[in-house]
């Protein structure tokens, strides 16, 4: 299959996932750049809109397919002729603002690396980005412009949305010639984005994509969510992060869908409903955070349009969905991949659900659950099969970014998730084989918080577990050991919480202490699964723990 070949079959069997799985095929590419392959050529001539920005004022910012097409040639040139070139590596670090996505396809246009980033990145955080990317230029806003003190005197700087000494105005586009010749060939495996994300290591992993892994992988995304030419799909979620590439990006261009987004300094239910009624969107893709805060709302009330509901990021509960389902009479549909991938397994349209499955493998993906010993199971880790790899698959973890074949592990791919498995293929998630959690929608890696909190003078020893929460599922809690000398206090506490403020950015900030002892093996080793399980029995008691603090009672 070609690319147009492969979305056209995908869109026509939309809702009939046995022929989807069977029939599709990966198409299988000499040369591809999405910009100017597939993108450019649907917006020739097209006015319908490609990205439509809302923001809590009232005002709004809407480009056709035409004029974004157009626009990004105009900043391709000019970054080429600040001599930004092929390979090179560009950390971008902004809100969804519609120079986000000029920049993403000027970038692909040039053959320049993307590495997008978070704007609630700490100084220390972009640091290490900045090092172990090597990255040559950084493109932000005047807020990411304070971060970045530090900056190599070899970094380019461009500044979005104004002006200030040592950077480069990104109005200087403007002037740009909106006709755009490219510099040679793409190779589908020419490398595309560097994504950072938390793992078992004290340094977030560095994933290596290319122009094959996402602009094609996520055809598969695109099938799950059931996108169509011209709907207006809503995705919410932050820049920065894997899921707002797959979802508010590639999906939905990908099927010539608008890319909506209403832009709020902080998440409103209600408002985000009534902007969701008035603009007309018709699917709309939530972290359970969202759902759950949107439920409290009188949902009959909002004249929606929705006609796809959809939920990602960890398990969603089930007296929400139902709560959805009464209202509007839609089933919100869950689906599951990694920033390593695009969407692995999901609930299709127009498919039979299973209470809180996660669904079944997505057309292209071919899954096995596997034990400890690398047999398959009922229940087991999620393990994409490697014969063949499939295009839709990171090329690898930088430095070394072998090929998945060679690099992660013989036959499959796991992925460190557990699911269990019905009779008729649907996929229920069970939990992580490792200590990386969830809070919100946001990946927490334990090793790297305990990293930070070992630095300050009076801590020992320290070990992060998930805290229980209503809202965002689970919140950071650390256990810690005192160094002699120090006693366990409030003081001692807010000591410790001024301290990962000034280091650790909000998302993934502790939220509990407990001065205490910590249980390990013989080997000496923390028992965080003891932990875990204490305090999931104390959350569910309601009871205080001697020595416990929580930040939000001493602010």
């Amino acid at each position: 299959m070609t690319f147009l070949e492969a979305r056209d079959f995908l869109l026509r069997n939309r809702e009939d996932y046995g022929t989807a799985y069977r029939d599709f095929r990966w198409p299988q590419l000499e040369q591809f750049n999405w910009a100017l392959d597939f993108f450019d050529p649907q917006a020739q001539g097209n006015e319908r809109p490609a990205l439509w920005i809302v923001h809590e004022d009232g005002t709004q910012h809407k480009l056709s397919f035409a004029q974004i097409a157009a626009r990004s040639n105009r900043v391709a040139n000019f970054l080429r002729a600040q001599g930004v070139k092929r390979h090179d590596r560009l950390l971008v670090m902004l809100p969804n603002v519609a120079a986000l996505w000029e920049i993403v396809l000027a970038a692909i246009k040039l053959g320049a690396v993307l590495s997008p980033a978070s704007v609630l990145l700490s100084p220390p955080d972009l640091a290490d980005r900045l090092e172990r990317g090597g990255i040559s230029a950084v493109i932000t806003d005047a807020a990411g412009a304070e971060k970045c003190a530090g900056l190599p005197a070899a970094c380019k700087r461009i500044l979005v949305g104004g002006e200030a000494p040592g950077w480069l105005s990104y109005a200087g586009a403007d002037a740009a010639s909106d006709a755009f010749l490219a510099d040679g060939p793409t190779q589908p495996r020419d490398p595309l984005l560097l994504y950072f994300t938390s793992g078992t290591t004290a340094k977030p992993k560095i994933v290596l994509h290319t122009h094959q892994s996402y602009p094609v992988g996520h055809l598969s995304t695109m099938y799950w969510i059931g996108l169509q030419p011209g709907d207006v799909h809503w995705n919410i979620s932050s820049p920065g992060w894997a899921k707002h590439a797959w979802s508010s990006l590639f999906a939905p261009w990908n099927a010539g869908a608008t890319v909506f987004v209403y832009e709020q300094s902080r998440f409103d239910a209600r408002r985000s409903l009534e902007t969701a009624a008035r603009c007309g969107v018709t699917s709309l893709c939530a972290p359970p955070t969202a759902w759950r805060a949107l439920v409290l709302e009188d949902l009959k009330r909002f004249p929606v349009k929705f006609r796809e509901l959809l939920s990602a990021g960890e398990p969603l509960n089930p007296e929400v969905i139902e709560k959805v389902r009464a209202a509007w009479g839609i089933p919100i549909r869950d689906g599951y991949g990694q920033t390593e991938t695009t969407c692995i397994v999901g609930n299709s349209p127009g498919q039979p659900l299973r209470p809180g499955s996660m669904g079944r493998p997505m057309p292209g993906w071919r899954v096995a659950l596997l034990d400890a010993q690398g047999n398959e199971d009922e229940e087991g880790e999620i393990s994409v099969t490697l014969d063949p790899v499939p295009p839709a698959l990171m090329e690898g973890y930088l430095p070394d970014a072998k090929s998945p074949a060679t690099g992660l592990g013989g036959t499959h791919y796991r992925t460190s998730d557990v699911a269990i498995s019905d009779a008729k293929g649907y996929l229920t998630f069970v939990g992580r084989t490792d200590d990386v959690f969830k809070s919100s929608d946001y990946r927490i890696s334990p090793f790297e918080l305990e990293s930070v909190l070992i630095e300050h003078a009076a801590v020992a020893e320290a070990a992060v577990v998930p805290s229980p929460d209503a809202r965002r599922l689970a919140v950071p809690k650390a256990f810690i050991v005192l160094k002699a000398g120090h006693a366990p206090s409030a003081e001692t506490a807010a000591s410790l919480f001024g301290f990962l403020r000034e280091r650790v950015p909000p998302y993934k900030r502790i939220r509990c202490i407990q001065f205490t002892d910590l249980p390990k093996t013989v080997s000496g080793k923390i028992r965080r699964v003891e932990l875990r399980m204490q305090e999931q029995a104390r959350r569910r008691s309601g009871q205080w723990a001697e020595n416990e603090y929580w930040e939000k009672d001493l602010s």
